[in-house]
């Protein structure tokens, strides 16, 4: 069956830019229609990504620390853990989250269609259904549709090799695991399924884990959870081959030495590539670039004036936060404001035990920018808070310009980093000095007093560590 719908505003794909992006044109007063090539709304992050993947984490933080006041003769015994249970309250979460997103584009009076959207020209989409083909007129367009995990294309097809959808349906527990790729996705992956009881071997071609913090900070980090995992740097995947249900992997170092490891199971994490083929891009006339992403301005408009994309189908960083925040862009640029997306800063998080959270500039972009620059490292081991609560294995680094005292960059690593980031992005958005922070009073004992704590290092100021400064009247 054939039919066609008229919208003023199509959005293809609901994840947390596609239904930002639909929430809010339809908040000012456009005529909204959702296309979601799944059955259900809310994208990778929340039915496959983010929101398991934190859930799973957050559990895993529990059995951890259970177990560690558990070997202080705290607790009685260790935890044991059902992990179809698990999945249960996971399933529960999820839908639960996807039905309130379902209501409130119900209550704005969003249209949602569920199928495979693809440009017909630059003003039809084609949404094709399992029985219906629905044709929509649109007077704009925003592409929203993400992306997909990368895999190794001369890889066997088999259900012992995983992409990290496939993990986080924690369909087993292995009892041995490789995971190819040491960024943040194979990190949270590996920190969820140690916890469950699988001994982890982490893979990773680079010289440093997460290739994306600077390198003190991986190498701090690294320190930490090498008793955990076996780290592999710098040493690459020759072959994999499936033998009795079991996966042969050739590693190789970077002195050509291979060598064989037998697996149980082994995950694909080696980034991610941009969904832009599924659409027919080409016959609306949108320009992708070399990788396939979909080239944008600084509105989040394509090439084609009345189309626009948003989240990771435009390119890294692939955030879920940066992605709402294009998603709002494009929506108040339709409907005739004059904004733009320009940030200063976009931080990201590892939600590892301990978690690693970063944003601004590192020490080596400061110096390529010609900035004179001192960073301030407040280490945990000196927080009360931190101690009190098995979280000493941490630190709160901000790096200052000299000359401005303003706050340039940071880092945190320890428990809730990700939570105390917030601050440091804040302060540089609103280009914060030193005094700005430290003047601030914090409450005590807490973890994001370490971020004043560590801006009176600045300053020369601070009571917590010994004083090297030791200067009078600095602030006059």
């Amino acid at each position: 069956m054939n039919y066609e719908v008229k919208t003023e505003v199509i959005v293809l794909g609901s994840g947390p830019a596609g239904y930002t992006a639909a929430f809010r044109c339809a908040d000012l007063g456009l005529k909204t229609t959702l296309v979601e090539r799944d059955k259900k709304i809310g994208g990778t992050c929340l039915n496959y990504g983010c929101i398991p993947s934190k859930l799973f984490l957050y559990v895993s933080n529990i059995i951890e620390e259970t177990n560690f006041f558990y070997k202080k003769g705290i607790v009685s015994r260790k935890l044991s853990v059902n992990s179809e249970r698990i999945k249960i309250w996971k399933n529960k979460v999820v839908n639960k989250m996807e039905k309130n997103l379902s209501c409130m584009a119900k209550i704005r009076k969003i249209k949602t269609i569920y199928g495979e959207g693809k440009f017909i020209d630059s003003n039809n989409i084609l949404v094709k259904q399992d029985k219906n083909s629905i044709y929509v007129n649109f007077k704009y367009a925003i592409i929203a549709v993400g992306s997909k995990s990368n895999m190794i294309t001369n890889f066997p097809k088999s259900n012992r090799i995983w992409n990290s959808r496939e993990a986080l349906e924690i369909k087993e527990v292995p009892k041995h695991m490789l995971i190819i790729g040491g960024g943040i996705i194979g990190l949270e992956i590996a920190t969820i399924y140690f916890s469950l009881g699988s001994k982890i071997d982490i893979v990773e071609s680079t010289n440093q884990i997460i290739p994306s913090v600077e390198k003190s900070t991986s190498e701090f980090y690294k320190k930490i959870i090498e008793k955990k995992f076996n780290l592999m740097i710098e040493k690459k995947i020759k072959s994999v081959e499936i033998k009795d249900e079991k996966v042969i992997a050739l590693i190789e170092d970077k002195k050509k030495f291979i060598k064989s490891y037998e697996y149980d199971v082994i995950l694909v994490a080696i980034g991610r590539s941009p969904n832009s083929k599924l659409i027919d891009a080409q016959n609306a006339g949108i320009k992708l670039d070399e990788n396939g992403f979909v080239i944008t301005n600084n509105q989040m408009r394509t090439n084609i004036s009345n189309i626009y994309a948003i989240g990771d189908v435009v390119g890294n960083p692939m955030l879920a936060h940066k992605g709402i925040h294009e998603g709002k862009i494009a929506a108040e640029v339709i409907s005739g404001m004059r904004h733009y997306f320009d940030p200063k800063i976009i931080p990201s998080i590892a939600y590892t035990k301990p978690e690693i959270a970063w944003v601004g500039l590192t020490e080596i972009e400061a110096e390529k920018q010609g900035i004179e620059f001192k960073s301030s490292i407040f280490p945990w081991s000196a927080s009360g808070k931190a101690i009190v609560s098995n979280s000493e294995k941490g630190f709160t680094k901000i790096l200052f310009d000299r000359k401005t005292k303003r706050i340039i960059g940071g880092t945190v690593v320890g428990s809730n980093g990700g939570e105390l980031i917030g601050e440091i992005c804040l302060a540089i958005e609103m280009g914060c000095t030193s005094e700005d922070i430290s003047l601030t009073i914090h409450s005590h004992p807490t973890l994001h007093e370490s971020i004043s704590i560590a801006s009176e290092i600045f300053l020369g100021t601070a009571t917590d560590l010994i004083n090297k400064r030791n200067k009078r009247n600095f602030y006059i």
